[in-house]
């Protein structure tokens, strides 16, 4: 049997993103969303959201991008920079992660901060984790966000991969397992495939029934970025992303109908009926 957990990101971030993903579980395959606790819309729309019970909302903790973090520049000065923003993109972050000029400390402070705002503050049942931009594949940021799902009592941990054949897919499938290996020695769960890394912001119907298909039996997550953007979203997040095409497609009837005659059970996280717990075997999705 195939489970899917299909995640939409980056809920709260603006009204317009967050209508989308709403559309996307009210119409369509999403069952779980990740919830940005410093998005700028989340309390103009945490009512609509928790309106919702069988939408499984988890933490998308956000150590790069657009929107500043919860804590200023005194409480985690690795972490951002003199005007409290935090680093561009993944790309930066990583370059002084890997480098030691980021610590430990501030980024399980600005974690901490967030979970606690969703979970504490807005009163969500956290279902999974992961990180916006997938920044947690990092092994220095695994070891933290690993700590930070256990200490909140999040049973579920994102471990993207990517079936690319470039040389950086090397790294990211070694860091993958090493993250599987970790989150299962912390007794959490991962999915034993994962699809939407490679596919971000362009995800077609296609893609989730080709990712279904090279999946053996399991969990697999697909992750998706369903949004129905106003003009002003698009000036501010510049990432090239066919939001509304992703919404199309994951209210495809043919998709749900393709789905359903393979077999697969659309699940929320900790309702998937297997999944790496333990350090093993990691099916990671190979190139051929």
């Amino acid at each position: 049997m195939l489970d899917v957990i299909v995640t939409a990101d980056d809920l709260g971030i603006s009204r317009g993103i967050t209508r989308g993903i709403l559309t996307a579980h009210d119409l369509g395959v999403v069952t779980a969303a990740s919830v940005m606790a410093n998005g700028t819309a989340l309390d103009a729309v945490i009512d609509e959201v928790t309106a919702r019970p069988s939408l499984a909302l988890g933490a998308h903790l956000v150590f790069v991008g657009e929107d500043r973090p919860l804590l200023t520049h005194r409480e985690v000065p690795t972490l951002v920079d003199r005007s409290g923003a935090l680093p561009r993109s993944w790309r930066h972050l990583a370059a002084r992660v890997l480098s030691g000029r980021v610590s430990p400390d501030d980024l399980r402070a600005e974690g901490r901060a967030q979970l606690e705002r969703l979970r504490d503050g807005l009163g969500l049942d956290l279902s999974h984790v992961n990180t916006h931009q997938h920044v947690h594949l990092l092994p220095a940021v695994a070891r933290v966000v690993v700590d930070l799902a256990v200490e909140a009592g999040v049973g579920y941990l994102r471990a993207p991969t990517t079936s690319s054949r470039s040389p950086r897919a090397v790294v990211i499938r070694r860091w993958r397992r090493q993250l599987v290996d970790a989150a299962g020695r912390a007794g959490l769960a991962t999915s034993d495939t994962f699809a939407g890394l490679d596919e971000a912001g362009h995800l077609t119907a296609a893609d989730v029934v080709a990712a279904v298909a090279r999946s053996g039996p399991g969990v697999l997550e697909v992750n998706c970025h369903p949004g129905l953007p106003t003009p002003a979203d698009r000036l501010l997040y510049r990432w090239g992303y066919a939001w509304e095409r992703e919404v199309r497609a994951l209210t495809d009837r043919d998709l749900a109908r393709a789905l359903t005659g393979r077999g697969v059970r659309l699940v929320r996280p900790g309702e998937a009926h297997a999944g790496h717990r333990t350090s093993g075997e990691n099916r990671d999705p190979r190139p051929t």
